[in-house]
C-alpha cells in the first residue's frame, strides 16, 4: 500500500522555523556577555601588568573602555564579538509589503604568529519577507551565508594604516529557493581603515562570483563596497555613517544604501555591551 507523504504548508514551515531561529538568537545573546567578559579580563589583565604598583583606579578603567570601544569599529580588530543586526524594509512592492532581516555577525580572530592575525567575519541571515505582491506567498527562514578570512598584520603600518585581505564565500545556505541564490560563490576581499583621535575611516570591500549550484538560478558575479566613517566621544557614543552598496554585473544594477547610526557602549550587571540605533535610505542609481 502506497504510504502517504503530508504536505508542509508555507504557513507550517514558518512556525517550524521560528522556534529555531529564536533559540539560536538566544543560545548567541547567552554567549555574547561571557566572551566579552573574558576579552575584558584578558585586557584588564594587560592593563594591569603595564601599571605600575599604586596607578590604575578609575583612570585604568577608562583607558580599558576607551580602548574597547576603537576595537569596535575596527572590522579586524581581535576582538571576539557576536553582533546582531536587525533590519525592517517597508513599503515593498504594490503591496507595500514589510521584509525582517536578522544578520547573526560573528568574529573571531585568530593568532598566527607575533605578527599576523587572520580574523573570520560570519554573516548568517534569518529573515521573514511579506510577499510583495497580493496573493504572493510569505517567505521566512534562512538566507545564504557569507564568510570573509582576513589575514592582518598585528600592528598598524608606520602611518597607522590598518588592513587585511583574504577570500570570501557564499555558501547556498538558505532554507528556501526565494531566500538565496541557491549558488556556491568565492572571491577577494579587503579592507583598509584608520583610527585617530576618535575618527574611524575607512573601505570593506569585496567581489563574489558564482562558480557552482542549481543550473536554472542566474549566475552571481556582485562587487560590495562599504566606505565607512565614524566618531566615538569620550563618554563611548559612536555616530556612524556608511554604505553597503552593491553592483550587479549580471544584470548591470546598482543598490546605494546610506546608513546613519548612533550606538553606546555601556554595562548592564558589569557586562560590557553596544546598542545601536539606526536608519537607512537608498541614494544613487539603481
Amino acid at each position: 500500500m502506497p504510504s502517504h507523504i503530508p504536505h508542509t504548508s508555507a504557513h507550517q514551515l514558518k512556525r517550524r522555523i521560528h522556534p529555531v531561529v529564536i533559540a539560536l538568537v538566544a543560545l548567541v545573546a547567552t554567549m555574547a556577555p561571557h566572551i566579552a567578559v573574558a576579552e575584558q579580563d584578558a585586557a584588564a589583565q594587560s592593563q594591569k601588568e603595564a601599571t605600575p604598583s599604586g596607578g590604575g583606579g578609575a583612570a585604568g578603567q577608562n583607558d580599558e573602555a576607551a580602548e574597547l570601544a576603537k576595537k569596535l569599529q575596527n572590522p579586524v580588530a581581535k576582538l571576539i564579538s557576536v553582533p546582531l543586526q536587525s533590519n525592517w524594509d517597508f513599503s515593498i512592492g504594490s503591496a507595500k509589503a514589510m521584509r525582517y532581516l536578522l544578520n547573526v555577525q560573528p568574529v573571531i580572530p585568530f593568532s598566527l604568529t607575533a605578527e599576523w592575525n587572520l580574523i573570520t567575519r560570519t554573516i548568517v541571515p534569518f529573515i521573514h519577507a511579506e510577499a510583495p505582491v497580493a496573493g504572493g506567498r510569505d517567505t521566512g527562514g534562512l538566507g545564504d551565508i557569507v564568510q570573509s578570512f582576513f589575514l592582518s598584520p598585528s600592528a598598524p603600518t608606520s602611518r597607522g594604516w590598518i588592513w587585511g585581505v583574504g577570500p570570501v564565500f557564499l555558501y547556498p545556505s538558505a532554507s528556501d529557493d526565494a531566500l538565496g541564490a541557491e549558488k556556491w560563490g568565492a572571491g577577494p576581499t579587503a579592507v583598509f581603515l584608520k583610527q585617530d583621535s576618535g575618527w574611524t575611516y575607512g573601505l570593506l570591500a569585496n567581489h563574489i562570483w558564482s562558480f557552482a549550484g542549481r543550473d536554472s538560478r542566474a549566475d552571481v558575479s556582485t562587487t560590495f563596497l562599504q566606505p565607512f566613517v565614524s566618531f566615538t566621544t569620550k563618554t563611548y557614543t559612536t555616530f556612524a555613517l556608511n554604505t553597503e552598496s552593491t553592483y550587479d554585473w549580471e544584470n548591470k544594477r546598482w543598490v546605494v544604501p546610506l546608513n546613519a547610526t548612533v550606538a553606546q557602549m555601556l554595562k548592564i550587571g558589569g557586562q560590557p555591551i553596544q546598542l545601536q540605533l539606526g536608519g537607512a535610505g537608498l541614494c544613487g542609481p539603481t
